[in-house]
């Protein structure tokens, strides 16, 4: 089981409040409309948080968001993601997000909201404890990678931070067996892994994951974005990693045309390696990666 980020979601549908009118104020409720934002993205590589869900390959992702002009917002989301990491699963992620933000786009603005990702049918079968008595693993338990969230966000313009707080039992699938299964399974010294299972059985309910954006006009049609994130997860500081990006949108055709390079530092990197038939992988590399947005 490979630890990965999360993607920030909320975020997109968050932002598309501003999309619409001002906000509206009680006595003009009957009469608010809603935008809403259908488009499809493919993917030379689908990366979260700097990490590889689709094990390097490309991939497509369908989003909808609708966005009042009272300042609430919602997010549907269905993507592909692979079933070599999400194992026993079907291929696909989804999400489904919802909140509220006020305040002025051009100066402060806040936002707060929940959100649920899941990987339909994808699970892992991992021990939770090892005796050390006999030196063997024990309670093998199923866990899934599915997560509830709670977001909060404050911004300035167009620099935007935020943090999503874990509401779930887990954070995708992060819990001993997973951590430190996964660590015992690629490490080459078991010394750590031996270690993390010392630490008892856990859950990672409580793990911080933030984020700050930052978006530069280069020109009417192209947009240069800037991207910093910090995963902090609760019970295991092995999972906890940096990541940074740097991409470039421009507008041409009806398209959006993107390019970005991504980078993490990862602390334990055998919690982002995937066993590939006879090979192992890494998901965690500094790479290129290309991305086409068709809105509609």
């Amino acid at each position: 089981m490979q630890i990965k980020s999360l993607i920030s979601f909320v975020v997109c549908g968050v932002c598309s409040a501003y999309s619409v009118s001002s906000f509206a104020d009680a006595t003009d409720m009957e009469t608010a409309n809603v935008a809403i934002d259908t488009k499809l993205t493919f993917m030379s590589d689908v990366r979260t948080r700097g990490i590889s869900d689709s094990l390097k390959n490309p991939g497509l992702k369908l989003s909808v968001q609708a966005a009042h002009e009272s300042g609430l917002v919602a997010l549907a989301e269905i993507g592909t993601a692979s079933k070599k990491q999400f194992t026993q699963g079907n291929g696909m992620s989804m999400t489904l997000a919802g909140g509220y933000r006020f305040g002025d786009p051009e100066a402060w603005h806040f936002g707060t909201g929940v959100a649920y990702e899941m990987f339909p049918g994808a699970k892992f079968d991992a021990p939770q404890t090892f005796d050390f008595d006999t030196f063997t693993p024990g309670n093998v338990r199923s866990t899934n990678y599915n997560t509830s969230f709670a977001v909060i966000e404050i911004g300035y313009g167009a620099l935007e931070a935020r943090a999503l707080n874990v509401l779930s039992q887990t954070y995708r699938g992060a819990n001993t067996g997973g951590v430190c299964g996964a660590m015992l399974q690629f490490a080459v010294d078991p010394q750590a892994a031996l270690a993390c299972y010392a630490r008892g059985e856990h859950g990672s309910r409580g793990s911080w994951l933030l984020d700050i954006d930052y978006k530069i006009n280069v020109s009417a049609a192209t947009t240069l974005n800037l991207h910093a994130g910090y995963q902090k997860i609760s019970n295991f500081s092995e999972a906890d990693f940096s990541d940074y990006r740097i991409g470039l949108t421009h507008k041409h055709w009806g398209y959006e045309w993107n390019v970005d390079w991504v980078g993490t530092h990862t602390k334990a990197r055998e919690l982002y390696l995937v066993q590939d038939g006879d090979q192992v992988r890494a998901t965690d590399n500094n790479t290129i990666f290309l991305s086409v947005v068709k809105r509609f």
